[in-house]
């Protein structure tokens, strides 16, 4: 497996630029205050983005969370459902995944 340590602290990286991410979101829908009813309406649509943003960070947070449990727990890099190793080359490109890619694809 890939230096543990590296993977931890790119997860750790990662949940400070979601943490950061979260708190400029937050900042953005507390400062409307327009009157006109036009704006607003443009502003409800921009905030309906906003939040969906906002609830994408919170649960790849969550992900990240878990992942770095399952570092201290000795279990990171082994599938949560059947146990068997996850290559590499998956948790390369998603190294907070609980799923080896054959149990992944029994959960979409």
């Amino acid at each position: 497996m890939a230096d543990l340590s590296k993977r931890r602290a790119a997860l750790e990286a990662r949940l400070q630029e979601l943490d950061a991410r979260m708190i400029q979101i937050d900042e953005e829908l507390d400062s409307h205050s327009t009157q006109d009813w036009e704006e607003l309406a443009v502003e409800r649509e921009e905030d309906e983005v906003l939040e969906g943003m906002g609830l994408s960070a919170q649960a790849e947070v969550r992900m990240i969370k878990a992942a770095l449990q399952r570092m201290d727990d000795g279990e990171y890099g082994y599938c949560a459902e059947c146990g068997d190793k996850i290559t590499e080359e998956r948790l390369d490109i998603l190294p907070y995944t609980p799923f080896c890619a054959k149990c992944a694809a029994k959960h979409t």
